[in-house]
């Protein structure tokens, strides 16, 4: 079958790579309009790259809506796939390619629509998640489930390796579906159960600090969901030091406390049980871990973070 693809970041390199060694014929690849980067200088995105070096023919829009019609009706493609492409799709261009656009999307829908799903699954204490194809449709994440596969969410999962994971499951799941497709056996469309749909925006910067009211469960399941960002992290005498890696232990006290400080581990209390610190990073400093932190940071019992 003849693919246009359309994404931007590292998440739609997964289903890209598995297109371009698949039977499929990857005829186009449409991607966010390269950014200023660090110190000036112009960054494209990592499907530009791959399909660059590839040969594949890459188109860049500010509006795809607006600007990419034409373009795309030139191409005669079979289907769409996208895969965090970061725009809307226009009825317009939806109605294009004659098998229609299908997403590969980071969770089982209807739970979890958004940008980050994989970041708030960790975070809400999922120990299932999975990736959905769907038909893409004019709302957000609404379409109608055309395939989907799941996996358990492990004890050590943070979001940085369960989007590793997702991502080769959803390229294989992609080229699984498309097929089927191309042999005319593809299951029966469901439609998504309103009754049970979530959504959860994009991650901010502030979702990274830490309530110390919240339980040691809920902080561990925070802490994963934002690793790598922004990152988890609270406050020691006005200044930002960040987590890097914390388990659960126990002990109570007032949230924020310092229960314990030596070389085995920062324990620090919680709304319900406690979490010890294991590598930290105070602000303007390198990660260490937890002995040569408080060899540099006089931290006691009864000292309060947040």
């Amino acid at each position: 079958m003849k693919i246009v693809f359309m994404g931007t970041p590292d998440f739609a390199l997964f289903s890209l790579k598995a297109l371009t060694e698949s039977e499929h014929d990857v005829v186009a690849a449409v991607t966010q309009p390269d950014r200023p980067g660090n110190r000036g200088v112009t960054v494209c995105s990592p499907v530009k790259k791959f399909a660059t070096e590839r040969g594949i023919p890459v188109y860049q829009y500010e509006k795809i809506g607006r600007e990419g019609a034409a373009d795309l009706k030139s191409l005669g493609a079979d289907v769409y796939v996208t895969a965090a492409f970061g725009q809307i799709l226009t009825q317009e261009i939806l109605d294009i390619p004659s098998f229609g656009v299908i997403n590969v999307h980071a969770s089982l829908l209807p739970k979890y629509r958004g940008s980050s799903p994989i970041q708030w699954a960790l975070i809400n204490g999922e120990k299932e998640t999975g990736v959905t194809i769907m038909r893409t449709n004019a709302g957000l994440d609404t379409g109608d489930i055309l395939f989907s596969k799941s996996i358990a969410v492990s004890p050590d999962d943070t979001a940085g390796s369960l989007f590793d994971k997702l991502g080769a499951l959803g390229a294989e799941t992609l080229i699984e579906y498309l097929d089927l497709l191309a042999r005319g056996k593809c299951p029966e469309p469901i439609k998504q159960d309103e009754s049970r749909a979530t959504y959860f925006p994009m991650l901010k910067k502030t979702d990274g600090i830490i309530d110390w009211s919240a339980s040691s469960g809920s902080i561990s399941d925070k802490s994963r969901g934002v690793t790598p960002w922004p990152g988890s992290y609270t406050f020691y005498n006005g200044k930002i030091v960040k987590i890097h890696k914390l388990e659960i232990c126990e002990g109570n006290g007032v949230p924020g406390q310092v229960l314990r400080a030596d070389k085995n581990g920062l324990t620090v209390a919680c709304g319900c049980g406690a979490v010890r610190l294991l590598e930290l990073q105070a602000e303007g400093k390198r990660r260490m871990n937890v002995a040569d932190f408080l060899n540099g940071n006089r931290i006691v019992v009864g000292d309060m973070f947040g």
